[in-house]
């Protein structure tokens, strides 16, 4: 159990040599494992080497409460990351002891720790961020809330925005240009809404047409009805549908033209063009992500083929058909959520939705790693926790011989990024986070499959 302050991770730890995995793309060099298998030796701590100032590493983790088993997986990775005996010291805090996580980095601050890993959620976030930016110390959070973001403070977690702008990028690429939302009215809705809205108007799209909907069934039926226009579509597709008919069945179904001769098949039902959309976006999982499914189909939203025609504005009047997307694409892209990846053998009826993801192949090493360390499976905040301590110990390797630690914000908010568990990730100076996502596409059985890979690298930022 951690009690002390200052833990320098390089005690009561035992291992193989080399745990760790490259932490940046500009060839810094990896860090090295602790040394040695068995038990530790006591060692009498007669001259420990001076820590400098600034160097110490602040860990903010739920230690105790009901977090903590997650915190103290985290900190695992932490010190598997952090475990060379010349890698900075830790300073760990309980944020779920008195005072939380302001607290925990007030005392961070007193200890003269350089830079803070942590805290876990958005609140602690804002608790500690208002600490340690009058340091000013920078602080890697691990929330997936970008609002926290600001100079000197960064989310790292895996965030709606960074997932709803790859695929509007790759919608667009592939000829999408009327977007839409069909959200549940949640924090994550909300945040996948405005996120819809910034990359469209930065890309120069339309305005998209966003739609929030509540748990209720009611809701999420008459709300998706009213987004894709159904009504009107049905209304244009009507006199469509009897023009089309061969003059003696037209006869035989009216009542004025005399009797019916013979019995004549019943004319095909109707079918509605598109809706006024080619790309929509949802958030919903479970049983709401069900009662979407049902409605999307029901006004034939998904599941079947492009439709012939015209399609309908709001009034009811006939729109000029859009541009055709690119043969053998459906009339509309269903975009969804990361959180799809965890259940996507169930989601064959979305066959041909996206959602964007890190590609799981590229923390298999680090997999490997950590169960051979801990005998668990890492968790997948423990990514996070891993990226942020490598990030630092080659920052600390890279330090110059004139500063206490290498912690910079020019040094955390390189350019190219870093290379982490979950692809590459970069830092900006206003606290934003990039990252590099895959796209993954629903299969008719279910399951997600890599369409368009992560690149390896970051998209040069758009003026």
């Amino acid at each position: 159990m951690q009690k002390r302050p200052a833990d320098s991770a390089r005690h009561g730890l035992s291992g193989k040599a080399g745990l760790l995995l490259a932490a940046s793309l500009a060839g810094l060099a990896a860090c090295a494992g602790p040394e040695g298998g068995g038990p530790v030796a006591t060692v009498t701590p007669a001259a420990p080497a001076a820590v400098v100032p600034g160097r110490t590493v602040g860990v903010l983790l739920p230690l105790s409460g009901g977090n903590a088993r997650l915190g103290q997986a985290m900190l695992s990775a932490t010190r598997m990351a952090l475990g060379s005996p010349t890698a900075p010291p830790l300073d760990i805090r309980d944020t779920a002891a008195a005072g939380g996580a302001g607290a925990a980095a007030q005392a961070a601050l007193a200890a003269g720790d350089g830079v803070i890993l942590g805290p876990l959620t958005a609140a602690e976030t804002m608790q500690a961020a208002t600490v340690s930016t009058t340091g000013p110390v920078p602080m890697l959070a691990f929330t997936s809330d970008v609002s926290v973001g600001r100079p000197g403070v960064w989310a790292l977690g895996i965030a709606p925005e960074q997932q709803v702008a790859r695929m509007v990028a790759a919608a667009q690429a592939e000829g999408r240009q009327h977007f839409a939302a069909f959200l549940p009215g949640t924090a994550l809705g909300r945040a996948m809404g405005r996120a819809l809205v910034q990359d469209c108007a930065a890309r120069g799209l339309a305005v998209p047409q966003i739609v929030y909907h509540t748990d209720s069934p009611a809701s999420i039926t008459q709300g998706l009805k009213t987004l894709s226009n159904y009504d009107a579509r049905m209304s244009a597709a009507q006199p469509a549908a009897q023009a089309a008919l061969p003059p003696d069945v037209a006869a035989a179904v009216d009542p004025v033209g005399g009797a019916v001769q013979q019995a004549q098949p019943a004319p095909a039902p109707s079918r509605p063009g598109p809706p006024p959309f080619d790309a929509l976006l949802l958030a919903d999982t479970g049983l709401q992500l069900a009662a979407v499914i049902d409605a999307l189909q029901s006004f034939q939203v998904i599941g079947v083929p492009p439709a012939p025609g015209a399609a309908a504005t709001a009034d009811g009047s006939a729109a000029p058909p859009a541009p055709p997307v690119n043969g053998g694409l459906p009339p509309v892209r269903i975009l969804g959520t990361a959180l799809w990846a965890s259940f996507a053998g169930k989601l064959g009826p979305l066959q041909g939705a996206w959602y964007a993801a890190p590609d799981p192949a590229a923390r298999q090493r680090f997999v490997q790693l950590y169960m051979a360390r801990y005998h668990t499976m890492p968790t997948p905040l423990s990514d996070l926790a891993y990226d942020a301590s490598a990030l630092v110990g080659a920052l600390d390797r890279a330090r110059p011989a004139d500063r206490p630690n290498g912690y910079t914000v020019e040094a955390l908010t390189r350019p190219d990024g870093f290379s982490g568990v979950d692809g590459v990730f970069g830092l900006t100076p206003d606290g934003q986070t990039r990252r590099d996502l895959a796209i993954f596409q629903i299969q008719p059985t279910g399951g997600g499959r890599i369409v368009s890979p992560a690149a390896g690298r970051l998209a040069r930022e758009q003026s």
